[in-house]
C-alpha cells in the first residue's frame, strides 16, 4: 500500500498548474492526503473533485473561505470517516479527517501555524494537546494508527537549514518542539527519522519569497507517524523534493 501526504497550499491552484493529476497517474497511490486545500469541494472542477478510480473526502473551514482545509482521496471506501476530533473550536477550521480501515486508522491533519501572535500560538498548542489525547485514545483501543500532514514544527536542529536563526520563531520554538518530544515519549514513531536517523538536508517546505528551494534552505515540517507496533510494516519512505506545485513537497510511505 502507498500513501502520499502533501500540503498543496491551495488545491485549486495545484490542479490548474497541472500538478494534481500527475501525482496520481505516475505514482499510482492507494491514498493521497492533501492539506491546506483552501477550498470547499464545490469550488473544484468535477475532474478534480471526483477523480476517476478514487473516492474523495473533504473538510474545510467553516469560519473563513479560502483558508485551511484537508482532503483524502482513496481507492478503497473507508469503513468509517470522522471529520475532526469532536471539538468544534478546532473542527470548524477544517483541519482533520480520520478514516478507518480494517487494519489501520489514517489521520490527515493540517496543524495550526502559531505565527500570527500569542493567541494563535496558544491555539496551536491547545490543538497539539487535544490531538495527542485523541491519538493515544485510538492506540489504547487497540488500533494501529498512521497520522500524517503538515505539523508546522521542525523537531530537531537537523530538521531545518537555519536552526540558530530560528530558535525564537514559531515552527522551531522550544515549546513547540517539546510537544513532538512528548509524542515520541508516548511511543509514536517519526517514520522518516526511524528509517534515516542521522540524515541531514532533507526538507519538505521552502519559503517561496526568498526562492529558498533553489538553495535547499528548508524545513522538515511534514511528517508520517505511526505507533511502535506498526512501524515494522513500513517498507519505504520517499521525500519527493523534485515535485513542484506548492511551497511544500509530497512525502510518501509504502507498507
Amino acid at each position: 500500500m502507498k500513501i502520499i501526504s502533501w500540503n498543496t497550499n491551495g488545491l485549486r491552484a495545484t490542479a490548474k498548474q497541472g500538478n494534481f493529476i500527475p501525482l496520481f497517474s505516475f505514482e499510482n497511490p492507494d491514498i493521497v492526503c492533501f492539506q491546506e486545500t483552501k477550498c470547499e469541494p464545490d469550488q473544484l472542477d468535477d475532474a478534480t473533485r471526483n477523480l476517476k478510480g478514487y473516492h474523495s473526502y473533504f473538510s474545510y473551514s467553516k469560519k473563513r473561505k479560502g483558508y485551511s482545509g484537508v482532503a483524502i482521496y482513496s481507492k478503497n471506501i473507508p469503513d468509517k470517516i470522522e471529520y475532526g476530533m469532536g471539538i468544534p473550536d478546532f473542527d470548524d477550521e477544517g483541519r482533520m479527517i480520520v478514516v478507518y480501515f480494517k487494519n489501520f486508522v489514517l489521520i490527515n491533519g493540517y496543524f495550526p501555524n502559531g505565527g500570527s501572535g500569542p493567541e494563535r500560538l496558544k491555539y496551536k498548542l491547545e490543538f497539539y494537546d487535544a490531538f495527542l489525547k485523541f491519538i493515544n485514545k485510538l492506540k489504547k483501543s487497540g488500533k494501529n494508527v498512521i497520522f500524517c500532514g503538515d505539523i508546522n514544527t521542525a523537531h530537531t536542529e537537523i530538521d531545518l537549514a537555519r536552526p540558530k536563526e530560528n530558535r525564537e520563531n514559531t515552527g522551531f520554538l522550544p515549546i513547540e518542539r517539546a510537544w513532538i518530544d512528548k509524542v515520541v515519549e508516548n511511543d509514536w514513531v517519526d517514520i522518516f527519522r526511524y528509517l534515516y536517523p542521522d540524515t541531514k538536508n532533507v526538507y519538505t517546505y521552502w519559503d517561496q519569497k526568498t526562492r529558498a528551494r533553489e538553495r535547499n534552505v528548508g524545513w522538515r515540517i511534514d511528517y508520517f507517524f505511526t505507533n511502535k507496533s506498526f512501524v515494522k510494516k513500513i517498507k519505504k519512505f520517499t521525500t519527493m523534493s523534485e515535485y513542484y506545485g506548492s511551497d511544500h513537497c509530497p512525502i510518501v510511505i509504502d507498507f
